[in-house]
């Protein structure tokens, strides 16, 4: 099926620029925005037709990205442990980093710091209806604290989109084994009813903060048959950075994630993995479109900031990886559109940022106080145009295994695996597939140099655990 032909039968009426607003962001009844995030589960940088790939279909995005702002370069910290997520959701609600609170990583019941302010609760304490659906990936507590309504809540991180294991919202707080049931539909159709029915039945005068998290596209890659249709592998592109294997052991060689397809990798299998992704991609896409439909007809579409993002990036097939346990572009990136009251439409903004700088972004926009356990970015600077950049470089890390940072335009990774040191430098200006590797090269030993401190200097400011003991591999 053709692209344009998909689109025409997907996409939302209601994505469209807002002449109610005036240009100084505010609305014509001067009442606070409300704000809609939409967080999609693996969802990587590069799967949004209209920011340059021609490969998927995404018509809701694709008209989000037309008459909102995109941040091209959003990253995530990386990862502790191999649930990336886990990490990337905590980061985000508590707008810290990877290394930002002791307990970190966190899983089930376990508590977040109560000195820590979540990004939740703050919306909520400043007065607004605070609303969540689909996955919450941290703690039962924190969602407590963070939310007054929901909705087919799963605190789970994966599982068969067709038998999520869900929960009705509890104003207690009290989510039992015994009230979990399975949801009757698809993943992405289960969140997506209770968001539009939250939307159908808001009658508050106070303004809402809506958090709808999908599980989708994570594996298992299992779209409804409509999807899949759309997308014939032999069709598919090979990625350019296509290997059968890494090219060295990573430390991460054999999680669960790498065992989705047979070693060695071949462009038939990468194609076929490649394509069901973009079919969850493209039906989750079609499910964005009812609830962005339903915002519409609740007449709040003029005075809501709309944003998507992911919570990492994914392989599928690149560096002859499938998962996201990797410190490439690939798993580190994630796609950012921020839409509505005031901001420029059609627009993009290539500054390094990470996917925590939200909490901040979205106090600045709603005009609450920024929390001072907060340590990341607001990014209304670079929406504004009165900043080109808000930091020189970012910095990831995976495990104990591997480090890296990154400017506008080298790469350094470092690894260190049962006692073998290997070095990466990329110039992801001119190689943005991060397939020639530098390191060796003696013209570039002083991007490596430089680099390898400024490395040593993120490690300090994040209380990297390893900071002072990193190898240098000199």
């Amino acid at each position: 099926m053709a692209a344009g032909t998909a689109a025409t039968i997907l996409s939302p009426s209601f994505l469209r620029p807002v002449s109610a607003m005036t240009r100084n962001g505010q609305n014509a009844s001067d009442k606070r925005p409300n704000v809609l995030f939409l967080f999609a589960d693996d969802q990587r940088f590069d799967t949004i037709q209209a920011l340059g790939n021609d490969a998927i279909i995404t018509p809701t995005l694709d008209a989000l990205a037309r008459n909102g702002t995109a941040f091209t370069h959003t990253h995530i910290m990386g990862s502790t442990l191999g649930a990336v997520c886990v990490c990337s959701r905590a980061s985000l609600i508590t707008g810290r980093g990877l290394f930002g609170h002791d307990n970190l990583p966190l899983r089930s019941r376990e508590k977040l710091p109560e000195d820590l302010a979540l990004w939740p609760e703050v919306m909520r304490q400043a007065g607004y209806r605070t609303f969540a659906t689909g996955k919450w990936h941290n703690t039962v507590e924190a969602y407590h604290r963070g939310f007054a309504d929901g909705g087919n809540i799963f605190f789970g991180g994966m599982s068969n989109h067709l038998e999520v294991p869900i929960h009705d919202f509890d104003p207690t707080g009290e989510y039992s084994k015994e009230s979990t049931r399975i949801g009757a539909k698809f993943s992405s159709e289960l969140f997506s009813d209770a968001a539009v029915g939250f939307l159908q039945n808001y009658k508050d005068d106070k303004p809402f903060f809506m958090y709808v998290s999908y599980t989708a596209p994570h594996d298992p890659r299992m779209a409804p048959k409509q999807y899949a249709d759309m997308y014939d592998p032999a069709a598919i592109p090979t990625p350019a950075n296509f290997m059968p294997e890494h090219p060295f052991d990573n430390g991460e060689m054999k999680i669960r994630d790498e065992k989705l397809a047979p070693w060695p990798r071949t462009p038939e299998i990468v194609r076929e993995h490649i394509a069901a992704y973009y079919a969850m991609i493209t039906h989750l896409d079609a499910q964005m479109g009812r609830v962005l439909d339903a915002l519409e007809k609740s007449r709040c579409a003029d005075n809501t900031i709309v944003i998507f993002s992911g919570d990492n990036g994914l392989a599928v097939g690149q560096h002859g990886l499938l998962g996201k346990q990797n410190l490439y572009e690939h798993s580190l990136r994630v796609p950012l559109v921020i839409s509505g009251p005031g901001m420029p439409e059609g627009e993009r903004r290539d500054a390094l940022c990470y996917l925590h700088d939200l909490f901040p972004t979205v106090c600045e926009l709603t005009g609450i106080p920024v929390p001072g356990s907060v340590e990341s970015e607001s990014l209304v600077p670079l929406i504004s145009g009165k900043k080109q950049k808000l930091r020189e470089s970012v910095f990831g890390a995976y495990k104990d295994i591997q480090r890296t940072v990154r400017d506008d335009r080298y790469k350094l990774i470092e690894y260190s695996v049962d006692g073998t040191h290997t070095t990466q430098l990329f110039d992801v200006s001119a190689d943005p597939w991060e397939v020639n590797n530098l390191a060796d090269d003696p013209e570039h030993a002083n991007d490596v140099a430089r680099l390898r401190k400024e490395l040593a200097e993120w490690q300090e400011r994040e209380d990297d655990p390893l900071a002072g003991k990193w190898p240098s591999g000199e």
